[in-house]
């Protein structure tokens, strides 16, 4: 596995080499956008981009759409100083494969890429919606859920299907075998499916919608 990162500060990136070293990764480096660009261009074998996004040169909105109209297939990672729930879901909007703000500790860092790298989208949560209100007709939250729970991975089903059981982060963890961050990693991005907010919800939302069958 290769990780291309593009960060123009020297110390942070050799911080993600040393993080993405647990993960058996093979490390690639680029200070700028252009940069990255041409490595991508010049190397076919790379399959993930760490992209900040206050980068000199072509920043990383511009770098971050053209990753994505021209190299499709590879996924894309903001890692990013901004915590604006705003910039995050622009960010997911334009195709980003998930948002991991740089507060972020080691262990989450390495979850969120678990889940990316599994065909999942990790959504950080500052970005997860609120509580929702409640309303006379559920139906259009209900629908809209329905189809959003048909793009779930199925180790996100897997995660689901015990969380509702009550089981904690870290005994789902211990039946996977996955690390606790990347059980936490799967259910950000299950309850941003899922537009809920906690377990509780996700749980009780599972249930209306026939998952747990």
């Amino acid at each position: 596995m290769k990780i291309l990162i593009c960060e123009d500060h020297a110390i942070f990136r050799q911080g993600l080499q040393l993080t993405l070293a647990d993960l058996g990764a093979d490390v690639v480096e680029a200070a700028t956008s252009d940069e990255a660009l041409a490595l991508i261009q010049a190397d076919e074998k790379i399959d993930l981009v760490l992209l900040d996004l206050q980068m000199p040169g072509t920043d990383g909105w511009t770098a971050l759409r053209k990753l994505r109209s021209d190299y499709a297939s590879i996924p894309v990672v903001i890692v990013s100083a901004s915590e604006e729930p705003a910039q995050i879901r622009r960010a997911l909007s334009d195709g980003a494969s998930g948002f991991i703000p740089k507060s972020s500790s080691a262990e989450l860092l390495k979850g969120a890429l678990q889940v990316v790298l599994s065909g999942g989208v990790y959504v950080p949560p500052q970005a997860l919606p609120d509580a929702p209100q409640e309303t006379e007709d559920r139906t259009p939250r209900s629908e809209g859920r329905r189809e959003r729970a048909s793009g779930l991975t199925p180790r996100q089903v897997e995660v689901l299907s015990l969380m509702a059981r009550g089981l904690t982060n870290k005994e789902i963890g211990g039946v996977l075998k996955i690390a606790e961050g990347t059980v936490r990693a799967h259910l950000n991005s299950i309850f941003e499916t899922l537009d809920v907010s906690n377990r509780t919800e996700a749980a009780l939302v599972m249930r209306d919608l026939g998952l747990d069958d």
